[in-house]
């Protein structure tokens, strides 16, 4: 009997794809999606809007760190505001525009506020949602929150300063202005 190596390379390869067929679909347990954040985020979402709202520049300047704040601002600052799959992003002060906000302006990321970039590092602040431990939420803030890039968002939390006096809000509760 005479062996024909032609179909057995072709039995392998078919045994072999389809082997890998299967492992890629089969019933593994998968990771979250990402469309089902595994934290509820009913637990930091402000039914009310806070009084005594400061805005970011008034709190960068005031606030001292470990101080109880509640502070307005914009979702942007940069081309990308979020910290990826965390809850967390920077906020901009409401007295600078996006570009959305000139007239005529054609820009694609208008929440990088690249016509007021000047202006930027004394105008924004870094909110992280974190849970009752001080821990940060680890699920990303558009998902949790309902968020995206220029939403106006009123944070209450507490301050916390870096060596150089940058601005970074432990949030305990947002709330997400309609428009």
């Amino acid at each position: 009997m005479k062996f024909n190596w032609s179909a057995a390379t072709l039995l392998l390869f078919v045994t072999a794809f389809v082997g890998c067929q299967r492992d890629s679909s089969s019933s593994m347990t998968k990771a979250p999606s990402a469309s089902s954040p595994s934290v509820n985020g009913e637990n930091f979402l402000l039914t009310a809007e806070p009084d005594g709202a400061e805005n970011v520049i008034k709190v960068r300047e005031a606030a001292q760190d470990g101080d109880e704040v509640i502070i307005v601002g914009r979702i942007g600052g940069g081309d990308n505001p979020w910290i990826e799959g965390r809850a967390a992003f920077s906020i901009v002060d409401g007295s600078l525009q996006a570009c959305s906000d000139i007239s005529g302006d054609q820009c694609k990321k208008p929440w990088d506020y690249c016509c007021e970039t000047p202006k930027l590092p004394t105008s924004t602040a870094l909110v992280k949602v974190v849970d009752d431990n001080g821990d940060l939420v680890k699920v990303d803030a558009r998902e949790l929150l309902e968020v995206k890039e220029l939403s106006t968002v009123i944070v209450k939390g507490k301050a916390n300063r870096d060596e150089a006096g940058n601005l970074t809000v432990l949030a305990s509760g947002v709330y997400v202005k309609k428009k």
